[in-house]
């Protein structure tokens, strides 16, 4: 066997190993560096327009410049924005003329962007958290699905990658496993449960290429497990965050109007709405500037397996490594 999966054999790819696309992390330097090792890096539209200052087409095209291997593009598709809605829509016709071959889609109903990408021959998979999600990505045609789960950093799933796997699996389209695998070893343990990949982030941020601050890395370094918190007070909704001396004053608790407004029929968007750009704001200055800022670092439960700032290459190269020893094991 070659270490293949349906994934890796769609995209053309040595690794089925997805850098997923992070706010703020995926730096363009990033993504090109993880596609050209092997894998396929994602593009975060927002973070290489508004944290790295590309115009969208021009960052695709650097991107290009560095590799010529195939990356993705990120979509965040729900309509609780008409303007940003709209620029969703303008980034996938950039995407689909520079011939970006691989879309992810999230939280909301991919059919728009299904019918217009797969007749140029683009693949579409879709985050989710859990089955009914599924279902509805299943309904819009998607070609596969992000599981995330709940070791994943940031706004993290509930279900563990069995749950996920046993849940979302009898749907017939191969599942990539996303959350907890920093090590080659729990990505090896990802395809043998049966999942087509492995979705990485808090392992990419720890990289020479990665252009977070540098305090943002030593923290995923230093951090256990037990160190990884959910917070209310990033997005209004659960985020997995390292728990820092800032975090321990703060707390991770909305306050009782927070909580109040987001109950709200009529209140929820708009509060939604400032979480989301305070947020944005927030995190984009935390990677910057790390502890100078607030130490702010969303991360996921795979910083356990993390100890050591690592070239691109020398990750992706560690996990094929894996990935070959368990084939030759069959």
């Amino acid at each position: 066997m070659d270490g293949s999966t349906v994934f890796s054999r769609a995209l053309g790819i040595e690794v089925p190993l997805i850098c997923g696309a992070m706010y703020p992390c995926s730096n363009p330097e990033l993504v090109a560096a993880v596609s050209e090792a092997g894998g396929i890096g994602i593009v975060q539209p927002l973070s290489l327009t508004y944290v790295h200052g590309y115009d969208f087409r021009e960052g695709l095209r650097t991107i290009r410049r560095l590799t010529r291997r195939p990356i993705g593009v990120n979509l965040i598709i729900e309509r609780s924005s008409r303007k940003y809605l709209e620029r969703t829509r303008q980034w996938l016709e950039i995407a689909l003329e520079e011939q970006v071959p691989f879309l992810v889609t999230a939280l909301g109903n991919p059919r728009w962007v299904v019918d217009r990408a797969g007749p140029a021959g683009v693949t579409v998979y879709h985050d989710v958290t859990g089955r009914e999600h599924a279902l509805k990505a299943l309904d819009g045609g998607v070609d596969g699905f992000i599981c995330v789960n709940n070791r994943a950093g940031g706004h993290a799933g509930t279900q563990s990658p069995q749950q996920l796997l046993d849940a979302i699996g009898p749907l017939g389209k191969p599942l990539i496993c996303a959350g907890g695998v920093g090590v080659p070893a729990a990505f090896v343990e990802a395809l043998e449960m049966g999942y087509a990949g492995a979705q990485l982030g808090t392992r990419f941020i720890a990289t020479t290429e990665c252009t977070a601050h540098e305090d943002y890395k030593q923290a995923i370094i230093a951090a256990g497990e037990d160190d990884i918190v959910l917070s209310e007070k990033v997005s209004g909704v659960p985020v997995s965050i390292i728990r820092t001396p800032y975090i321990e004053r703060t707390g991770t608790r909305a306050g009782p109007l927070a909580k109040w407004l987001l109950r709200g029929r009529r209140t929820k968007h708009w509060m939604r709405m400032l979480y989301s750009l305070q947020s944005i704001w927030k995190l984009k200055r935390a990677s910057q500037q790390g502890l100078a800022y607030r130490d702010i670092f969303q991360a996921g439960k795979s910083v356990a397996g993390i100890h050591s700032v690592q070239p691109v290459a020398a990750i992706v190269a560690e996990y094929a490594a894996a990935l070959q020893s368990m084939d030759n094991t069959r």
